[in-house]
């Protein structure tokens, strides 16, 4: 069967969308003669990953700028009450 739906006819089949979803591939559904979505087997489905920011990558915009970044390891001051 075809891998293109309108929307009319995704939601009047769904079912059958569905099961062509499953073992055909993926099948895209049109709004208004341009693609809107793509249904996939849930197997077949990969999210997108995002990349954790280090802390270097976190501070790169400022590099450059003239401010000072370094850890200072000094012990605090002492506080009187």
């Amino acid at each position: 069967m075809k891998s293109t739906w309108q929307l009319q006819q995704a939601k009047n089949q769904l079912s059958l969308l569905v099961e062509d979803a499953l073992t055909k591939g993926p099948q895209t559904i049109t709004r208004h003669g341009k693609p809107a979505v793509v249904v996939v087997a849930a197997t077949d489905f990969v999210p997108p990953r995002r990349k954790r920011k280090g802390i270097v990558e976190l501070f790169a915009p400022l590099k450059g700028s003239g401010i000072d970044l370094t850890r200072v390891r000094d012990y605090p001051r002492e506080v009187k009450l």
